[in-house]
Order: C-alpha cells, then structure tokens, then sequence
C-alpha cells in the first residue's frame, strides 16, 4: 500500500522529483570526489612540499565545497515542495472521500479515527517523503560510489567492506522487523487518545455534573500511558540501531587504521591514499547508516499508508447515479414502498415492510418507543443511507435516481442533534441558502420562533456561534437549526424530534407560524411528545421497526393500542379527548 500510495501522489511532482534528483546526485559526486582531492594535497603538495598545487587544489575543493552546499539546499527546497504537495494532496483526498461517506461509512471507521488517518497517518507518510528526498537518493550513490573509489584507492584494504557492510545490514534488519508491530500498535493507541478526549470535551457537562472528572482523567491517562508504552518500545528498538551502527562504524575505522599503518610503514600505500580509503569507507556506512533512518521511518509509515489506504479504498455506500433522471416539477410527494432496512453484519433488520406517503403540503407524523427505527426511517428520505430492499420516492422518482444536489434543494432536514458550525448566526443560516438576504434570514428566524432572542444579541445576525452551537441552549440551537432548513426552501421539511428541546408555547407557536407561513409545505415530523403531532394529517405509529398503526390522532387514540398508551402516558383523558 505504501508504494502505490506514494506512486499515486508523487507522480504530479515529477519536476520536483526531477529536482531532488539532479541536486542530490552533483551532492553526492561532490562527496566522493573530495577525498581524492585530499589525498592528492597530502602525497603530491605536503609530502612534496608544493605549495602552488596545495593552493591550487584547495581552491578547487572549496569551490567544490561552496557547490555541494548550494546542491543541498536546493536539494532540502525541491524535497518539500514535494513532500508538502504529497501531504496536501493525500489530505484533500481523505477529507472529500469522508466527506461522501454515509453515516454507515463514518461508524465504520469512528470520527476519531478518521481524524487521525487525516493528520497523524498523513504527517508520518508526508515525513518519509520528505527525508526519502533527502537522504535515499544520496544514501545509495555515497554506497556505491565509495565503494568504486575506495578500490580505486586501496584493493588490499577492500576486504573489510566485505565484513562491515553485511553484518550492518544485518543488525538493521532485525531490529526493523521488530519495529513494525509497536508502530502498528501505536497508531491504534493514538486512536484511542483522540476518541477519549473527542468524548470528554463533548461531554464535559456530562461529566462535570456526575463529578467524573477523576475517573475520565484515569481513562485518558490509562490510554496516555498505553501510547508511551508503544512508543518506549519502539524508542528502545531505535535506541539499539544507532549505537550498533556506530559500532560497526567505529570498529571499521579502527581496522583500516591498523590494517593500512602496516601498509604505509612497508611502503605499499602512501598516508594520503590511506586517509582518503578512510574518508570512503566512512561514506559507505554513513550511507548505510543513512538507509538505516529511513529503515526506521519505513515501517511507521507503511502502517500509516495502510490506514490512509483503507479509508480511500472504501467505496461510499450512498454513490451517485451514472445517468441521473430528469428531475421532475417540485411537488413534495414522498412515498414509501415496502422498505426494509438493515445496516451490515446485523442480525436483524432496523426496518420491516415500510409502506406509505406523504401527500404534498400535509403533515406527517412518526411516533413510537426508543430504538423503534424514527430516525433511521426519515435518514432514507435524504439517502444519509439507502434501503436494503424496496424503495423511497420523492415526487415520483426514486432517491436513487436523482443528482444528489437536486435531491438535497428538495428536502430541509433539520436532525435530533441540532449542530452549528464555528461563525455567526448569519454564517449558519446562510448554510440552507448562500445568496439569502438579511430580510430572509430575519425571516426564517420569525418563523422558527428565533428572533427574539437574536434581536437581544448585542451583534444580532452578526452574532458569534462556537463549534457545535455550544455557546447557545440547547432549545436556540434547535431554533436557529430549523430557521436554516426553512432559509433552504425546500417542498419538503424533516423535523427529526427537532421540537423536542422547545417548551410547549414555544413548540405550538412554532407550528401554528409554519401553518400559516408554509401552507404547501410537506411535513415529516418525529417527535415523542403527543402534543406536537395530534393535529398532523396522519401519525405513523412504529413499533420494532414495523408500522403498527396508521390515521389521525383520534383514529388511533380509538383503535392502535400501541398509541393510546403513548397517549395515556402524556395526556389526561380531558387532552386526550
């Protein structure tokens, strides 16, 4: 995965890649070509006493000096330009393939999972790229190459090449092959970080008001402490290569030393041929040694580029058609036709045989207990998931159909969990129509019984909203979500248990005002409360994810027992009656 990851998001960089390449390998040249500089200023100038050759020879290692320095810079430039590309690439990609995710989708993989892949899993792919152009591509020529001219210099000495270098790579593979599972193990840990502390800051009243500040504290050091463990371990592996590169280093020094003063003392070198095979063979492991930190950085981000991989490889369940119908004139007509429902590897199906409709500008009410399938059954409407077997139409056309955006002018969802985004009130609504004015923003929030409390704002429209609307009560957020689905003006409106943080006067207002303002509008309403729905055109009566029972309030209250005990719960017999 991490080749074909990396091939897919390199490939549009390949000038940049171009780049490296040039800089690195006259980087690399220039390396190699110093030491034998050096050896001809100590056997041809200093030996010799010439000082116009050891003049003349500085000058040209300088230069060569200045260039490779130029080289490297130009290099590191080249390389993050192509690493930052990579990376915001590679971002852009996960964040819209998430974004065409179904909410099947989502729960797969958990938000904060999803966060991670699209920050940490990145950056540590992004990282590699970035000191690949740095280091793989000069790694293998300072190898190569310091071995061609350490030959060159001294065959004699060559045979502890052959002892060095494969006992260094040797140490690294092992210990490589051990990194693999920690950071397979880490970058799950850090998944568990995030999602503890996405809860904790979501539900820090939840948290506050059960006086569970210890206990979550414990949970996020308990998961804290799990990532510090990976990371020890992996660190501990880390710990090890360097010093036992250094050692193999160390000991091959020592050993030309040895082994190369026995040769200049009987006259088969001269001191600068031994100084410059020195210089090589300290390339050569450097570019092992090189090779080893990218060996390093290589298994982490092969198990990120696995995670990435993963998520852009998943094909959203909730796909647009090939061929999209004609949309047909707005009317607002829902029909329901013996759908059935499941979500993957469940034992039994949320929906069972779901047959009715919704005629245009009436009202329908779903009602029935916790868990009955409500929302489940009003998320197909907008396709947030299809049906696993018969069909949802609106205005004739199945869901499936149509162009996603004609289907999504249609239809004004307003969900259970009313979320605002970070901006102003006027940025909110804006969501349901960019070009609205002020006169309908004001509007619409008349209408969803909101304008008082804006108009009590020192900035009004202009007013701050936080993340998630969480500066604001739970009942203003439900407020101002329903004035943004009516700033939409949809033929069809979803109140998705959307009254239920609304006091009763507020509710009844809100209601009469959609009467009298939206009298061609159709209305699916689920609500728990018997009171928001008792003058609806029909109520749906859902139990286990069946349809019990159909008609209007006094129809039902008559005949479906399921609902006359919702009622007798709610009402008193005067109410009810």
């Amino acid at each position: 995965m991490l080749g074909r990851l990396l091939i897919r998001y390199l490939r549009p960089g390949w000038p940049l890649i171009v780049g490296v390449l040039v800089f690195q390998v006259a980087q690399s040249l220039a390396s190699l070509w110093l030491p034998t500089l050096q050896a001809d200023i100590i056997d041809d100038g200093v030996l010799k006493g010439d000082i116009g050759f050891i003049w003349r020879t500085g000058a040209i290692m300088l230069a060569i000096s200045f260039a490779q320095i130029l080289c490297s810079i130009a290099a590191v430039y080249f390389g993050s330009r192509l690493a930052m590309g990579a990376g915001r690439d590679m971002r852009g990609d996960l964040f819209h393939r998430v974004v065409a995710f179904s909410q099947r989708e989502v729960g797969q993989f958990g938000a904060p999972s999803l966060i991670t892949r699209n920050t940490n899993d990145v950056q540590q792919v992004q990282m590699l790229v970035q000191m690949s152009a740095t280091l793989m591509v000069s790694a293998p020529i300072l190898a190569i190459g310091g071995v061609i001219f350490a030959i060159r210099q001294d065959v004699g000495l060559s045979w502890l090449m052959a002892v060095s270098v494969p006992v260094l790579l040797i140490i690294v593979s092992l210990i490589v092959v051990r990194m693999v599972p920690a950071f397979r193990a880490m970058q799950r840990r850090i998944d568990r970080v995030n999602q503890i502390m996405r809860e904790q800051l979501t539900g820090i009243r939840v948290v506050r008001a059960f006086v569970r500040e210890t206990q979550e504290r414990d949970r996020f050091e308990g998961a804290s402490a799990d990532v510090m463990e990976s990371g020890v371990r992996a660190g501990n592996l880390m710990a090890i290569m360097f010093p036992a590169v250094m050692l193999v280093l160390n000991v091959t020094s020592a050993a030309v030393i040895w082994f190369g003063a026995s040769q200049v003392q009987d006259g088969d070198a001269q001191i600068g041929t031994l100084f410059a095979f020195l210089t090589y063979m300290m390339q050569i492991l450097m570019g092992v040694m090189m090779a080893t930190f990218m060996f390093v950085m290589i298994p982490r981000a092969a198990v990120c580029a696995n995670r990435i991989g993963a998520v852009l490889e998943t094909e959203p369940s909730v796909v647009a058609p090939t061929r999209p119908v004609d949309a047909p004139a707005p009317a607002g007509r829902v029909v329901f036709e013996h759908v059935d429902f499941a979500y993957p590897g469940a034992d039994e199906a949320v929906l069972h045989d779901i047959t009715f409709t919704v005629e245009p500008g009436t009202t329908t009410a779903i009602i029935g207990s916790t868990g009955s399938g409500k929302t489940t059954l009003v998320g197909l409407v907008p396709r947030l998931f299809d049906v696993t077997a018969g069909s949802v139409s609106v205005d004739g056309v199945d869901v499936r159909e149509y162009d996603p955006d004609e289907l999504w002018t249609r239809i004004g969802l307003v969900q259970q969990r009313a979320f605002l985004f970070s901006g102003t009130i006027a940025s909110n609504l804006r969501y349901g129509d960019e070009a609205a004015t002020d006169d309908d923003l004001w509007d619409a929030l008349e209408i969803a019984q909101a304008k008082d409390f804006v108009q009590e704002m020192p900035e009004q429209l202009a007013a701050p909203i936080a993340q998630g609307g969480t500066n604001v009560s739970g009942g203003q957020r439900q407020r101002l979500s329903i004035a943004r689905a009516l700033v939409h003006h949809p033929e069809v409106f979803i109140f998705d248990d959307s009254f239920s943080a609304l006091d009763l006067r507020t509710d009844a207002a809100l209601r009469r005002a959609l009467d009298a303002r939206l009298p061609d509008a159709t209305r699916i309403v689920v609500a728990q409360r018997v009171s928001t729905i008792q003058h609806a055109d029909q109520i749906i009566v859902l139990e286990h994810g069946r349809i019990v029972g159909i008609g209007t309030h006094d129809q039902l209250v008559e005949s479906n027992e399921t609902y006359r005990e919702i009622v007798d719960s709610q009402l008193s017999a005067q109410e009810a009656a």
